[in-house]
């Protein structure tokens, strides 16, 4: 259910007068770029800092004054003032939230409050009356719409891919935490609407989220953006080892930043780099999860033609790893949420292993388990090996098998911590990792069989090692 938090967001004639005077501290030419205007954007910053997230009874700035602190980001220069725009906005968010879980007096569940009239930094599903608007909005930078989110992602793709990183600038930095600020947005969005969907089946509620509306854009490429997504996450991964010193990715990449490279931007870019990261791939899990809700309301006859027809997240970036497999080692070096991460390497491997049509003799063997352990037993035979070396290649083989296990491992652990099980459920997870170690050891001991010139990288030997050291410990 939904309603508007007139409490949260009322604004007193005092709160008027006080934002009035907090603007008064913004030049009225953003594109000035002197001391003194960036000075009195800073003290703008502070003043809404000071009024709205230090005192208990701060009130929530107005849509005019976030409108000029997401301009401040947007637009921003110098690398103080974008660093200061990010995080005020940020701790707005946290404080202001514009949908959240509410208790009801009337029911033990939680209702979705969504304020409705709170700002946001997109501007979506604007008629064709609105274009006018929807133009100056662009024109001011004041918001964006879902063709100037994809160009964003385009930029950073493009930055993500300079080989010798001359793109690399404070512009470059601001891009990145932008799109950092949005991912949060998009996110604080749909969790409470979707806790709210898996209790009701509601599927109104994800409908309309800032997300589906999004990716639900004519103005918007969508498998494009999917590819722009995957080249950022794989090109930072190289910038990063390029700028940190971070082996991670020094298998694949050996560039390096160059002379003139701005020592602020250097400095500042391992964590900036791995946060977008990590942004890029909580927007990824978020799309598949929301693909996941849409199947369920799909079946169950929720969703009508307005809904229109998507192709799911997980087939798209299935098809991208397999037909450009130099994707595939960065990507699975730095998405790792396990859960998505295994799921993503089963479907990849499942797409090579076929079921057989008809069962025979020579398929007998064929292991129908659709798991990590299913996957690895398909390599305990050495016709079967050599098939898939055939399909997929045998360095791929190497990196699916070691990131397989790793994220089978951490889900382990996950679903049953040592110090919190009992002796039963120890001895099932104890099993299953023995198994798992075993058929590990089996396979890659399969694929050296099969192929005596394999080359082993070091990540796959830790992996190797890591299962033979827990079968020590089990023995």
């Amino acid at each position: 259910m939904e309603k508007e938090n007139d409490i949260n967001r009322g604004r007193s004639n005092k709160g008027g007068g006080i934002a009035e005077n907090i603007l008064a501290f913004l030049d009225a030419s953003v594109t000035k770029d002197t001391q003194d205007a960036n000075d009195d954007r800073i003290a703008f910053l502070e003043a809404i800092f000071a009024a709205s997230i230090v005192p208990e009874s701060g009130f929530p700035p107005t849509n005019k004054m976030s409108e000029a602190v997401f301009q401040i980001l947007r637009l921003g220069k110098s690398l103080e003032l974008i660093m200061a725009s990010f995080q005020l906005l940020n701790e707005l968010d946290k404080r202001y939230p514009r949908v959240y879980l509410s208790n009801s007096s009337s029911s033990a569940s939680l209702d979705l409050v969504v304020v409705k009239e709170a700002w946001l930094p997109f501007v979506l599903g604007l008629g064709t009356n609105d274009s006018e608007r929807e133009a100056a909005h662009k024109k001011s930078g004041a918001t964006l719409d879902s063709s100037a989110f994809h160009l964003l992602i385009q930029d950073l793709a493009a930055v993500a891919g300079e080989e010798k990183f001359q793109a690399l600038d404070t512009k470059s930095l601001g891009s990145m935490l932008l799109f950092q600020y949005l991912v949060n947005v998009l996110e604080a969005d749909i969790l409470p609407r979707n806790s709210v969907y898996e209790e009701t089946m509601n599927w109104a509620l994800l409908r309309e989220s800032l997300l589906n509306v999004l990716l639900g854009s004519r103005k918007l490429n969508y498998k494009g953006l999917v590819r722009d997504c995957l080249t950022i996450i794989c090109g930072l991964c190289q910038i990063q080892s390029a700028f940190s010193n971070d082996k991670i990715c020094s298998e694949n990449y050996v560039a390096k930043p160059s002379d003139s490279c701005d020592t602020a931007v250097a400095i500042s870019l391992p964590e900036i780099g791995q946060n977008t990261c990590i942004a890029m791939q909580k927007l990824l899990i978020l799309i598949m999860e929301l693909d996941i809700s849409k199947k369920k309301a799909d079946m169950k006859g929720l969703t009508t033609r307005a809904d229109g027809v998507r192709t799911p997240l997980l087939e798209i970036i299935l098809d991208e790893l397999t037909y450009n497999k130099g994707l595939l080692s960065p990507f699975l070096q730095v998405f790792n949420e396990p859960k998505w991460k295994l799921d993503i390497i089963l479907q990849y491997f499942w797409k090579y292993i076929a079921k057989p049509s008809i069962r025979t003799r020579r398929s007998a063997d064929f292991v129908d388990d659709e798991t990590f352990n299913g996957a690895l037993k398909c390599f305990l035979n050495g016709t079967s090996t050599k098939g898939i070396i055939k399909r997929i290649g045998i360095k791929e083989i190497q990196l699916l098998l070691a990131h397989g296990y790793k994220a089978q491992l951490l889900l382990l652990s996950e679903q049953c911590p040592a110090e919190a099980i009992s002796d039963s459920k120890e001895d099932v997870r104890g099993n299953s990792l023995v198994e798992i170690s075993k058929n590990m050891i089996s396979a890659f001991n399969s694929l050296r069989r099969t192929d005596e010139c394999m080359e082993i990288s070091s990540y796959v030997k830790e992996a190797v090692f890591t299962a033979a050291t827990l079968l020590s410990k089990k023995s």
